[in-house]
């Protein structure tokens, strides 16, 4: 999987312009200035670094992600579970569900995408 690590501030600013892309530069400036507190120098510098990692695209007076929001989230979990979890999905969810009470529609829905990915794992044993 490539690298999509984005640090707090990074997918903040990347939360921004998934919500309103494409944008321009100046109101992305607009937006971050009240959600983040941002000066204008902090936002173009984000930018930049986004830009330069080919996180964001920064052309024609418009602003867009190259990436998606489910590929950072996919990316990040995995390393979270690799990082604190040894590789092992059962032990993060052991050690996130710890005392919560699920709900059925919870339960349900959790089983609904293990028998996704075991179908789809199947599948591409064939």
């Amino acid at each position: 999987m490539e690298e999509l690590k984005l640090y707090d501030a990074e997918y903040r600013l990347m939360e921004i312009v998934w919500e309103l892309e494409p944008l321009s530069s100046t109101e992305l400036y607009k937006a971050c200035l009240p959600r983040l507190g941002w000066k204008k120098s902090t936002t173009y510098t984000m930018l930049r670094k986004l830009c330069e990692r080919g996180i964001l695209r920064n052309e024609n007076s418009a602003v867009t992600s190259l990436v998606k929001r489910e590929d950072v989230q996919r990316y990040e979990s995995h390393a979270v579970v690799d990082k604190w979890f040894d590789h092992s999905l059962p032990r993060f969810l052991a050690a996130f569900l710890g005392e919560k009470k699920l709900t059925e529609e919870e339960a349900e829905e959790l089983k609904r995408l293990i028998d996704e990915s075991r179908k789809k794992g199947e599948e591409e044993q064939k």
